[in-house]
This record gives structure tokens, sequence and C-alpha cells, in this order.
């Protein structure tokens, strides 16, 4: 995929994926790969960036393999974000959508 067009839609699959469940860090590159190639190095900055803007909260979780974890939670800020983000994901895919359907029916 894309690098520009992954960049972009991936806080919104990142929001998504923690509104299902709150998750650690290597449990939702994991998640998160099932739709984009990502990796720890794309993820963590972002998992940094929607915290410090208030769209997820975090807590420690003891782990049976190891250290604690820290965990994601989206917040009441974060669900709204991840709304609208849906709206625009819709629109403009809708958008592009269309105008490809029409370029394919003029050729």
């Amino acid at each position: 995929m894309n690098t520009q067009i992954k960049k972009g839609v991936l806080e919104m699959i990142v929001l998504l994926a923690v509104s299902k469940r709150d998750m650690y860090g290597y449990e939702l590159v994991e998640e998160v790969s099932k739709v984009v190639d990502v990796n720890d190095g794309t993820i963590y900055p972002l998992l940094k960036r929607l915290t410090n803007e208030k769209y997820f909260d975090t807590y420690l979780e003891e782990s049976k393999e190891g250290p604690p974890r820290k965990y994601y939670k989206i917040t009441i800020l974060g669900r709204q974000k991840l709304e609208e983000s849906i709206d625009v994901w819709k629109s403009f895919s809708t958008s592009v959508n269309k105008f490809i359907e029409e370029s394919d029916q003029n050729e």
C-alpha cells in the first residue's frame, strides 16, 4: 500500500482497534497488521501522540510472560475523534469510488 495513503488512515485504524477493547502495543501492532503492513516503529510513536492528545489513557497490567504491559484505553475525546475520522473516510472514499466508476464508464 502507498505509504502516504497508509499514513492517512492509520490513526483511524488504531483508534478503531482500541475502541473495541483495551490493547497493549505489540497486540495492537498485530491487530493493525491484519489491515495494513506496519511495524513497531510506526505504531509506538502514533500511540504516544494519541495519548498526548488525550485520545487514549494508559494503565499497566501484570503479564504472565514478563514485565507489566502498558494498555491503551480510548477516551471520550478519542471516541469523538474516531467518529469524525470515520465520517471523513466514508465521504472521501465514496467520492473517490464515484470518480473511479465514472472514469471507467467513459473509457
